[in-house]
């Protein structure tokens, strides 16, 4: 390797750097794509149970998390969700919808990732991997154990910190800042929330437990519903996930276990002609849950023994249980990482840093976080897809 010089040395042979790569040798430029890792698209290929949630029908700029929301808003104009689906589709690469607009590949999400490495071939790209940059150097000299590598431009497309049983690393952090660019501070997404052990009193017994629910924070309007999961160290599913991006030190998480129902309006019903039954038979929930419930809302005994103050903060019990987490299970199990390269250092069309020509950051490596659900993915392809027109 000592010696050769690219056009374009990609740095992370992921969603995002290949499909950079792709765009940039269909471009004719001489192109190299260096990843540390032994397999290329580990991320894609374990997604979604091994099905690939490769985007989402339901792409918004503000369904994205960043110190700037407008930034992502031009990739993904210009390369958006239906863009990369037609690509799938002239694949031959079945799909379906899951929910919520989530699309999963029929078959293996391995075919998503041949179909990348196939496209990479096709257009000259060269990969080689097992090969790790350890430094890039003013004139763009990319070091590794195996000799130096020089190029006109490099993408850095190594991603972000999450899951390090995969080899993530900060190595996009550190180039950024060797070259004079923000970094705003990396953080968990979408990871599972755990609790003091006074709190977990409460929650480790109903672990296993699993619900549709409305989960949101005190004060704030955003909220997520979708499933819920009790676990043996707190509360993870969907809807934890989708709020752990949203979460910081203090809130208090909310949850609501009967959306779309009025618990407040059952029980009364209830009390009509059922008041002998006791107060956990009346909620319709999993009979551990509701037990916990009553005693979070401080009752106990038979629906006609309570008065409309009670039945008030049993229906609050359901509607409005509050906890606040002591913390989350952080990088081991996160699924994306929160913050990354600034994006008031890059230029929103190309990925290009704004005082450093010819160096460009893209995917998980950028202050860009999606929701859950494909949005990531989708990130990746459009962030990688407008550098790979310029680099």
């Amino acid at each position: 390797m000592a010696g050769e010089h690219w056009d374009v040395v990609v740095l992370g042979a992921g969603a995002a750097g290949l499909f950079c790569a792709i765009e940039a040798a269909r471009r004719g430029r001489r192109v190299l794509v260096l990843d540390h890792a032994r397999a290329p698209g580990e991320k894609i290929r374990i997604s979604g149970g091994g099905r690939c949630n490769f985007t989402n029908l339901h792409i918004a700029p503000e369904r994205f998390l960043s110190q700037n929301p407008r930034f992502a808003l031009s990739a993904l104009r210009r390369y958006t969700q239906h863009d990369f689906i037609a690509r799938i589709d002239a694949a031959g690469i079945a799909w379906h919808e899951k929910t919520l607009g989530q699309l999963f590949c029929d078959g293996s999400a391995r075919q998503i990732v041949d179909m990348l490495l196939r496209d990479l071939a096709q257009a000259g790209g060269v990969l080689r991997l097992g090969v790790e940059p350890t430094v890039v150097r003013s004139g763009y000299v990319i070091e590794t154990a195996q000799g130096p590598v020089q190029a006109d431009k490099v993408v850095v497309a190594t991603g972000g910190k999450s899951i390090p049983k995969m080899g993530a690393t900060g190595f996009a952090y550190r180039v950024a800042q060797d070259f004079g660019l923000g970094v705003v501070a990396p953080r968990a997404g979408l990871v599972p929330l755990t609790f003091t052990d006074t709190q977990l009193e409460v929650i480790r017994p109903l672990a296993g437990i699993s619900l549709p629910a409305r989960v949101g924070l005190a004060g704030a309007k955003i909220a997520f519903e979708e499933g819920l999961l009790f676990t043996h160290r707190g509360l993870s599913g969907p809807s934890i996930l989708q709020i752990s991006s949203y979460w910081r030190e203090g809130q208090a998480v909310t949850l609501d276990l009967a959306p779309g129902r009025d618990i407040a309006a059952e029980v009364h019903a209830a009390r009509t002609g059922q008041g002998g039954r006791d107060l956990v038979n009346t909620l319709a929930l999993p009979e551990k849950l509701a037990r916990a419930v009553v005693a979070q809302a401080g009752l106990s005994g038979r629906l006609a023994d309570q008065g409309k103050a009670a039945l008030a903060a049993l229906a609050g019990a359901v509607h409005d249980w509050q906890l606040v987490p002591a913390g989350t299970e952080g990088w081991r199990t996160a699924e994306v990482t929160l913050g990354g390269v600034d994006t008031k250092d890059l230029d929103a069309r190309s990925m290009e840093a704004r005082h450093v020509p010819g160096l460009h950051f893209i995917g998980e490596a950028v202050d860009v976080t999606g929701w859950l659900g494909g949005y990531n993915f989708q990130w990746a392809w459009s962030s990688g897809w407008a550098a790979g027109q310029v680099v």
